[in-house]
Parts: C-alpha cells; sequence; structure tokens
C-alpha cells in the first residue's frame, strides 16, 4: 500500500510527508506520552495503553541500531506538537515526533482509536514504510517495551544489505 500525502507537524521543527520520506521508515503509533506526574487515573484499565514512555525509550536506546541498518524512525500520536515536544525533550528522544490531531494515518491506514478524557488516541501500531509504501505492519504488540527491539530484529534478518 501506498501513502498519500501524509504532512505530519514533527518535534523537530516543521513537517514531514511521511509518503515521501527516502528510504526505510519505522513510524510506531502509540497512544499518548503521560505527563512527568505519570499516567491518569484509569490509563492502566485501557487494554493495550500503558507502556508508552517505556516504548519511545526503547526506540530510543535502539535509535543507533535502526539507523545501521539505515532505517529511520519516527514516532506517532494524536498529541498535539508542544505536548509531543516537551515528551521529547523529557526522554531525551533522537528522532521525531510526528502530531496527527486530523487523524490523517486513521484514514489512510485504517488505524483504530479510542477516546480517552475528551481526546480520540490511536491504539498501538507500528508500521514499516520504504520510499511512501507500507511494507510490514505490526499491530499485535504484548510487550511495548520489548516490541522496538523485535521490529529491529525483523529489519535486521530481512533487509540487512550484505
Amino acid at each position: 500500500m501506498r501513502l498519500d500525502n501524509l504532512e505530519l507537524f514533527s518535534t523537530q521543527g516543521g513537517k514531514i510527508d511521511l509518503s515521501t520520506v527516502e528510504g526505510r521508515s519505522v513510524v510506531f503509533v502509540y497512544p499518548r506520552t503521560s505527563p512527568l506526574g505519570g499516567a491518569p487515573e484509569g490509563w492502566e484499565m485501557i487494554p493495550g495503553a500503558k507502556g508508552c514512555t517505556a516504548e519511545s525509550c526503547s526506540f530510543r536506546d535502539l535509535h543507533e541500531d535502526f539507523l545501521q541498518l539505515q532505517t529511520r524512525v519516527f514516532g506517532v500520536s494524536t498529541q498535539d506538537t508542544g505536548y509531543q515536544q516537551e515528551a521529547a525533550k523529557r526522554l531525551h528522544l533522537s528522532y521525531p515526533l510526528l502530531s496527527d490531531a486530523r487523524l490523517q494515518l486513521k484514514e489512510q491506514l485504517g488505524l483504530e482509536t479510542f477516546d480517552f478524557e475528551g481526546q480520540r488516541l490511536y491504539r498501538r501500531a507500528t508500521f514499516l514504510i520504504e520510499d511512501g509504501m507500507v511494507l510490514e505492519r505490526f499491530t499485535e504488540i504484548g510487550d511495548p517495551a520489548a516490541h522496538p527491539n523485535q521490529v529491529l530484529q525483523v529489519i535486521a534478518q530481512k533487509y540487512r544489505e550484505s
């Protein structure tokens, strides 16, 4: 499946159009990062919601490994860019977070959403994209903290250049 025009605001400034990013990218979609004080009441009761910070930090810790496999990393949530910038700074993320407040990925990729505290949020999913084409889709993510390493292993096995 080829992505259509998909410009999203980036925590590193400006917009990034995922349909025109050259080469291979991992786009991990997460519900939200919680503020410094922790997750809001009731968050842990939502199946699959917990673990966004751990997943983001695992992608951060493996970022250099992804780059060695010529794979860029992007995180996407429906949160606004200002909120994401605070999280990116606090978590020392070395890759951009992208804001999809208009739910463009939902329309293009059929992503599932849920509502929490008046916000529409994405359910967790990850996509491997190359030159605007979706190559792999991961939606069964049991352990968000371990998931980035699993994605890295898939890329290493399938796409490592000899």
